[in-house]
């Protein structure tokens, strides 16, 4: 079964992805010509000091994933058959549509979401409704560290896509959690931009990890739990 390709899921996704282009549209060409790595260490520097009130000033951008990296989310918990799925910075949700569409296909499942901007998370759950997929969402409003502080349960896949500073932390949050073998995919998991590619490259960890081989400039980051 795949549900992803056509009726409400994919009209819902191409709507979205739609409005994610014009909404961030003034966003992304500022970006054009500048140096990445650059401007990814004067946002990490940012984050350091403000990521809360940083990430507010967003909150109308979507800051959602390719409509290649959504297919790419899709087929990872198609092939691992997750039953829980922990998204860190869910946004407007067009990432949370793939994964739970998956889980759907697969026949069940739960997506874990939190998200920082109120508003997002209302926006996020309406997405997910058009979607025919709200069942499968446990949303959380707040920052992570916290919503994510009591999870008691064993997580199967991790998506981390909100403050870039945070990677780390969450990871570390929600190590005692991951079972072996649980993928976890780090978006805009740039190179020498914190502690936490250093930490998943490194096998003594627990960890095998690579970069994924599309969208280089994204510094998507594919990695398994092996300890």
């Amino acid at each position: 079964m795949d549900t992803l390709s056509t009726g409400r899921v994919a009209e819902t996704l191409q709507r979205l992805h739609d409005e994610a282009a014009r909404a961030d549209h003034a966003l992304m060409k500022s970006f054009e010509g500048a140096d990445l790595h650059e401007q990814m260490v004067k946002l990490v520097q940012r984050e350091q000091t403000e990521y809360r009130e940083m990430y507010r000033t967003y909150a109308d951008n979507f800051l959602s994933v390719s409509p290649q990296l959504g297919r790419f989310l899709y087929s990872c918990v198609r092939a691992c058959k997750p039953t829980r799925i922990v998204e860190f910075g869910t946004s407007m949700g067009i990432s949370a549509i793939y994964m739970a569409c998956a889980l759907r296909d697969n026949g069940g499942g739960v997506l874990l979401g939190t998200e920082l901007e109120p508003s997002k998370a209302a926006r996020a759950r309406e997405n997910l409704s058009a979607a025919g997929l709200a069942d499968f969402l446990d949303l959380r409003v707040g920052d992570a560290l916290e919503t994510l502080r009591d999870l008691d349960a064993p997580v199967d896949m991790l998506l981390l896509d909100g403050a870039l500073t945070l990677y780390h932390p969450v990871l570390k949050l929600l190590e005692p959690r991951l079972r072996t073998g649980a993928l976890i995919i780090g978006e805009n998991a740039i190179e020498g931009i914190g502690p936490y590619l250093e930490y998943v490259r490194n096998p003594g960890n627990g960890y095998f990890s690579q970069p994924i081989p599309f969208q280089d400039a994204r510094g998507n980051e594919f990695t398994v739990v092996t300890r």
